[in-house]
């Protein structure tokens, strides 16, 4: 590969089979390997130094990006709606930014653009890292093994990381038993490869690793009342916390409750169709508790009009442009739109369901005495015979025409005779 020698390289170093065997063989090729771990509350022993270095590390760098990925990754998310195709909650789409800006800021600490990257040349992950790193080192140089042949005629699949991990004495977490790969944060955990691959493989038990089984959940309602202002969750049961404290709480109670399981098969940004298996039980309760705030409080064509953007915005997040000038307009836009989303959404949590029981805020739109279905109320019902009027107008004219064009609304054959 014509290496210099000694060169250093900042590898995004979680401590899994993937970036284990990939520190040896970047120190097999001459590097001088920086394993930086990115602690994004993933739940796990972190102490990963003494692995590293006898993975081939040179130096082992800790990095705390917990509150920074909680309060503008994850919150914004929320505040958006942002779900990809309509199901996927961005958990790993929106760690990978933070990953990324923690390894640029210890490549410049070191005097180096060399960053690594364990994703593979099949998925989304790599380009959400390098995008990432363009944006904010534009004189980066990727080392992306899986992209490199040499490195696929040595380990060609997770079977042979495996392998190559016993061989070398490297300590993993992943078996011939539970060949599925891993990725956790604080937003939720996933699950993919492996007997994942079968889309129609029903996952074995042994994946209930984050949420338990709704089966083995209480059999008793959990209450909760979690506080917002301006779309940012700030409370939980009139508890004020951090962020990070709050996400915390919220995946403690929701994963005894079964919350946040979703088995999926969604479109990667490179092509092909990809199944995984996500536990967040935290940020499933947070999105339901928001959304319905949102109905209290925000207007109803502002709503409409988001509601439009949410397709975009996390398509964005999903294929890794969060340092663009789209992402930025699109995040303005979001925050313009959630004030006065500030209020308490009431729920109960119980066998994988969320159950909302009430909402109250100051900035609530909602009127009884506009809206009630009992006498008098401040609402003329008069009106809206001339509303209707209007609104039927281009229909009352159209049906005159539809005879000749031979358009029937109920017809089998829709649009024509």
């Amino acid at each position: 590969m014509g290496i210099e020698k000694n060169k250093k390289v900042c590898l995004a170093y979680s401590g899994g089979l993937d970036t284990s065997v990939i520190v040896r063989w970047l120190a097999d090729q001459g590097y001088d390997v920086i394993a930086v771990t990115v602690d994004l509350g993933q739940n796990e022993n972190l102490n990963l130094k003494q692995k590293a270095l006898q993975s081939g590390a040179k130096k082992f760098v800790l990095k705390d990006m917990k509150q920074e990925f909680v309060e503008d990754g994850v919150f914004q998310l929320i505040k958006a709606e942002a779900k990809y195709e309509n199901r996927y909650l961005l958990g790993t789409s929106i760690a990978r930014p933070y990953i990324m800006k923690a390894l640029v800021e210890v490549a410049l600490k070191e005097k180096t653009n060399l960053i690594a990257h364990g994703a593979t040349g099949k998925g989304n992950d790599q380009c959400r890292f390098e995008l990432v790193a363009y944006s904010l080192m534009p004189n980066v140089e990727i080392i992306a093994p899986w992209r490199i042949k040499e490195f696929r005629e040595l380990i060609p699949g997770r079977m042979e990381a495996i392998a190559f991990a016993e061989k070398n004495g490297i300590p993993i977490k992943a078996t011939t038993a539970k060949p599925w790969s891993i990725d956790a944060n604080m937003a939720h955990s996933s699950f993919e490869a492996g007997i994942l691959e079968d889309p129609n493989q029903k996952p074995p038990k042994a994946i209930y690793e984050v949420t338990c089984s709704p089966d083995k959940a209480p059999n008793t309602f959990t209450k909760l009342a979690i506080g917002f202002e301006n779309g940012v969750p700030v409370n939980v049961n009139g508890k004020k916390m951090s962020p990070v404290k709050l996400l915390n709480y919220l995946n403690t109670v929701g994963a005894k409750n079964g919350i946040g399981y979703i088995d999926i098969v969604e479109n990667r940004f490179v092509g092909m169709k990809s199944r995984g298996v996500y536990q967040a039980p935290g940020v499933t309760i947070l999105y339901q508790a928001h959304r319905d705030l949102e109905g209290l409080c925000m207007d109803r064509d502002l709503m409409h009009l988001r509601d439009q953007f949410i397709p975009q915005y996390a398509k964005t997040v999903y294929n890794g442009f969060w340092c663009s000038r789209q992402m930025q307009a699109l995040n303005t836009f979001v925050d313009e739109t959630q004030k006065g989303i500030t209020g308490i959404v009431s729920l109960e949590l119980y066998k994988g369901n969320v159950i909302i029981t009430g909402r109250t805020s100051e900035y609530s739109l909602y009127s009884e005495k506009i809206a009630t279905m009992e006498g008098g109320g401040t609402f003329n019902q008069d009106d809206s015979t001339g509303f209707l009027k209007i609104q039927g107008l281009p229909l009352k004219v159209q049906a005159g025409i539809n005879k000749k064009l031979g358009i029937h609304y109920f017809s089998k054959k829709r649009g024509s005779e």
